[in-house]
């Protein structure tokens, strides 16, 4: 039987019951900033739930001060991590979605989405926070969803499913369900402010670049030569979580292909004739941020499945991950 994983934000009515055990002084400071009343007997959604429902891990998320997330870790009685995460504003979509994706992502990849099924709650928080939990838990990371009230738990069923029953219709209908995205000039998107031009295809690439900068994913740019695929990476890179690490661009083209393995992966000293000490690779220095490699498509086709590997390394494994053997 698999393992139960449990993520959850971490939301008013879950505060106000825990500052009625707080001192005088911290009960009063909670209570003025998420408002209502205390009351004791009441558990509030994450601790009704966790009284109710068994799991391995409990993973709260919070934008409450970090001393009140760990008492109220402590108030619950139960297991529990909590990770404060930072957001614009509640109800702000995509800095949520950014905060969601910055703590789901990092699980997957460690494996602990297959060792454990994922479990939302939807009760705590915003709106816009249970929204993002139902996008999310019903496409890249299924989940089971769960509610409660009242001093009652149960799992949620949520009748539909976004392959199935959406995208097929919007494939389907992908120019007219695209048209949104040319409401805004590149000026006027972050990120991409230093991409000029008003027509309507400019204004969609622009528009398409910046939904697909805040998700962490291998981005494909077509266009013929010297029509700034590179500005587009560049304004990509600016507009994503990653805007902090660096922007490493290769043109493929331009370089030898007896040197380009070596470029993109680096080696270990002596690895071959010449190499004299370790190198890093371009992949590993755009780690935490965003490598643009220009001309690709110029590359043989055994290098370009070199390419398509490292694009999907082995589970819990970096790009340039390598496996050593020594003879006995």
């Amino acid at each position: 039987m698999r393992k139960r994983l449990l993520v959850t934000w971490l939301g008013h009515n879950d505060l106000r019951p825990m500052a009625a055990c707080q001192p005088a002084g911290v009960k009063d400071q909670i209570l003025a900033t998420v408002g209502g009343e205390s009351h004791p007997n009441e558990g509030g959604p994450i601790k009704t739930l966790l009284d109710l429902e068994p799991f391995d891990k409990v993973l709260i998320l919070s934008t409450f001060k970090a001393d009140w997330s760990k008492r109220y870790a402590n108030w619950t009685g139960h297991s529990v991590e909590v990770k404060q995460v930072e957001i614009k504003a509640p109800t702000d979509y995509e800095s949520i979605f950014r905060a969601v994706s910055g703590v789901l992502e990092p699980l997957r990849d460690q494996g602990a989405l297959k060792t454990h099924e994922l479990a939302l709650h939807l009760s705590p928080g915003t709106p816009a926070m249970a929204a993002i939990w139902l996008l999310l838990g019903k496409s890249k990371y299924p989940a089971t969803f769960y509610q409660t009230y009242q001093g009652k738990a149960w799992k949620t069923d949520v009748p539909f499913d976004l392959a199935v029953d959406f995208l097929p219709d919007l494939y389907a209908h992908a120019d007219m369900k695209l048209q949104h995205l040319a409401a805004k000039s590149p000026g006027e998107v972050a990120g991409f402010e230093e991409i000029v031009g008003t027509s309507k295809e400019i204004r969609t690439a622009a528009g398409r670049s910046k939904r697909a900068a805040i998700r962490g994913v291998p981005i494909l740019l077509l266009g013929e030569s010297g029509v700034g695929k590179e500005m587009f990476a560049q304004a990509i890179h600016r507009a994503s979580p990653r805007a902090e690490g660096p922007f490493v661009a290769i043109n493929c083209a331009a370089i030898a292909r007896e040197l380009l393995e070596s470029e993109l992966f680096g080696h270990q000293k002596g690895s071959f004739t010449g190499a004299a000490a370790d190198r890093v690779g371009a992949f590993a220095e755009a780690d935490g941020g965003t490598l643009f490699l220009d001309e690709v498509g110029e590359c043989d086709l055994e290098f370009q499945a070199k390419l398509l590997r490292v694009l999907q390394p082995p589970s819990n494994a970096s790009p340039c991950h390598r496996a050593t053997t020594s003879r006995l």
